[in-house]
């Protein structure tokens, strides 16, 4: 028999457009697979009491580097340009292959944690080869949903970031690509995180793209943002290279010209927005509204949790209360009602699931509770304090809500999350990544002892 959970009596938003909201809903799920939605629903299934609760679909963040788990809050107050010096020239060379183990493991628990079902890990910290092995092999016994992209060392700031001459590897991308996936049917799939032009010599830029291309890997990028990428035209560069696709997704994008939207709809590419990060740190103001204008569809995502929280309803109320504010701020003299294209609740939610889907390319897969889809389901507490009482379930989940709220995650039919604990061995993650932590500040520190005494 196949195994089946059926969640009972919930307010279940779908987000799929064509069957909308279900008060009262029920979602069954066989197997992996999400088999029906809809009300009076019954089988021989595990039944889950929603009751009173919530069930939305799975959240998709867009873009995380993971591997500074070990690193949290390491950088509360910093910049951009704060962030290469103290994360990329400081911590990075010193992280070992557990370190990144134990930071993707710890990672993706706490995305689960929060209802986050699918990550993009952004791992730009391949120093050896034994170090895309660990990123994985910490995604892959958490049990989350996601896209390994590849990255490259950073072992120095100024080899790497200052108009490198040095590519990503193409035989070890080749080599994790075939030994870690050779389907993409599983949990885990691939893309290649590319610096680009400004960080990188053309030479360097083009041969990425075209190993990515050559080995089916999608691409994406860090673009306009900050003082760093946000002067240098980087995507009429590409455009100049001849390098545009629709398997690029642009993260960030705050100083992007009209010129350069234009070419991102042309050409189909996606855009990945982190909006506490830029709001907090200098990139840019979050271009949720501009993106929305070329009629692309924007995802979220966290970025670092060096300097911001990790869960995607910080994400869905600063963008929100961003874009919220242009709206309201356009309209402050003429005293005309908001415009018609002012983000709702409701926006807001589509981006943090349906759209994060359709950006990282499994859109076919999740982001929406619709039969056939991969079961990855999220029920949200409605019962708790400062979410009760529920009037309206979207406004609770994107404006109430927060991660203590989270009390059951599914992905991909497994239980990750039951009555608010998550049912891996969160202890044991906690205590490995509690040592790397340990060790990266101390090797650290003894760093720069040593670089004093050599002054």
């Amino acid at each position: 028999m196949v195994d089946r959970i059926l969640l009972k009596g919930g307010h279940v938003i779908t987000v799929d457009p064509q069957i909308g909201d279900i008060p009262g809903g029920d979602v069954l799920i066989e197997g992996d697979t999400i088999a029906q939605v809809g009300t009076g629903l019954s089988a021989d299934a595990e039944v889950i009491d929603a009751t009173g609760n919530i069930v939305i679909p799975g959240f998709v963040d867009s873009h995380r580097h993971t591997w500074e788990t070990a690193i949290r809050n390491c950088a509360p107050n910093a910049t951009l340009d704060d962030y290469f010096v103290e994360v990329l020239d400081s911590f990075a060379p010193l992280y070992r292959p557990e370190d990144v183990y134990a930071s993707n493991l710890a990672g993706a628990l706490e995305c689960i944690n929060a209802g986050i079902t699918t990550l993009l890990d952004w791992s730009h910290i391949n120093n050896t080869p034994d170090h895309p092995d660990a990123a994985v092999r910490g995604l892959q016994e958490s049990g989350i949903r996601a896209v390994y992209a590849y990255g490259s060392a950073n072992t120095s700031l100024a080899s790497y970031w200052f108009n490198s001459a040095i590519s990503i590897p193409s035989d070890d991308v080749a080599r994790v690509r075939s030994t870690y996936f050779n389907s993409d049917d599983g949990l885990l799939t691939m893309a290649l995180a590319t610096r680009g032009p400004g960080f990188c010599q053309d030479e360097v830029v083009t041969g990425e793209w075209n190993m990515a291309r050559e080995l089916g890997l999608p691409i994406t990028i860090h673009i306009a943002m900050g003082k760093l990428a946000g002067k240098w035209s980087m995507l009429k560069q590409l455009d100049t290279l001849g390098l545009l696709g629709p398997d690029m997704t642009y993260i960030h994008s705050c100083y992007l010209s009209d010129d350069e939207w234009h070419l991102v709809a042309k050409s189909k590419g996606t855009v990945s927005i982190a909006p506490q990060v830029e709001m907090q740190m200098g990139h840019g103001w979050p271009p949720v509204a501009k993106a929305r204008s070329y009629g692309l569809r924007p995802s979220l995502s966290i970025d670092v949790v060096t300097t911001v929280p990790g869960d995607m309803f910080t994400e869905m109320r600063c963008a929100f209360a961003a874009e919220r504010w242009r709206s309201n701020d356009s309209v402050w003299k003429s005293e005309d009602p908001l415009p018609e294209t002012a983000l709702t609740a409701r926006d807001m939610l589509t981006m943090a699931t349906l759209d994060g889907a359709h950006v990282v390319g499994l859109e076919s897969k999740t982001g929406s509770l619709t039969p056939g889809k991969q079961a990855d389901v999220v029920m949200i507490d409605g019962h708790a304090p400062g979410i009760a009482p529920v009037i309206d379930p979207v406004g609770a989940v994107v404006l109430s809500a927060d991660t203590a709220n989270v009390d059951t995650v599914i992905v991909g039919g497994a239980i990750g999350k039951r009555g608010g604990v998550l049912t891996s061995d969160w202890e044991s993650a906690r205590k490995a990544v509690q040592a790397s932590s340990e060790y990266l500040q101390d090797a650290l520190a003894k760093k720069k002892a040593e670089e004093k005494a050599d002054a």
